[in-house]
């Protein structure tokens, strides 16, 4: 596999991202155009394979955004992940996972130059938000999905991406825990409850509602006039 970003009119190529001593499988799409490349930071116990991220990236690249779909971890952690949970919410790790993708996709000839942004996913939100922390105004946008955003912990006062924060109706819990991590940004930020979603958004019509509010989120945000 070529660790070689490539232009693309919407099929995805694969990647091998070297971070430490793994290597990350993922799917890189940018489609002619791009406004920008934003990064999936999928939930706890899933992969670059979740359905849900999939669906979400196909409209991203419809809108004219790239997309790049990781594992966080590789095969090994992922089988100790499965047997003990440990890593699914080791924040930190995830987070330093992301930023190196991050830097990584930043080095690639045909995709460096584009903004990015971050879409997280449960446990994945929080690790979104806490690398766009660190990387400050390397992040431009990050939306969170059903996220724990409160995971995020003393990061989000430091986040300067703007952020939205998508959740279910239904999802009565994480909406509790997302308010209380919201009133902690001071970054540009919007919380969006989708009315009808439960955590997962498998209601009828409810994740066409998130990738479209993370569509519009992003062609704002990600814009180079933005």
């Amino acid at each position: 596999m070529t660790s070689q970003a490539e232009k693309s009119s919407g099929a995805g190529r694969a990647v091998e991202i070297p971070v430490a001593a793994v290597r990350l499988a993922g799917e890189l799409t940018i489609p002619d155009g791009a406004v920008g490349i934003v990064l999936f930071a999928h939930g706890s116990g899933s992969s670059r394979h979740s359905p849900r991220n999939h669906f979400v990236a196909r409209f991203l690249c419809d809108a004219g955004i790239g997309t790049l779909l990781f594992d966080l971890l590789n095969l090994d952690e992922e089988a100790v992940d499965a047997r003990t949970a440990e890593l699914r919410f080791d924040i930190g790790l995830l987070a330093s996972r992301l930023g190196e993708a991050t830097r990584w996709l930043r080095r690639q000839a045909d995709a460096g130059d584009l903004p990015f942004g971050y879409f997280g996913a449960s446990t994945g939100g929080a690790a979104a938000l806490v690398a766009a922390a660190v990387l400050g105004d390397e992040v431009k946008a990050v939306v969170s999905r059903g996220g724990r955003p409160d995971l995020a912990g003393d990061a989000l006062a430091a986040v300067r991406a703007a952020t939205l924060l998508l959740v279910g109706g239904w999802d009565e819990p994480v909406i509790r825990m997302n308010q209380e991590a919201y009133a902690k940004l001071f970054c540009t930020k919007a919380l969006t409850i989708v009315p009808g979603a439960t955590h997962l958004f498998e209601e009828p019509g409810t994740l066409e509602a998130v990738a479209q509010h993370a569509a519009t989120w992003f062609r704002r945000h990600l814009s180079r006039q933005a």
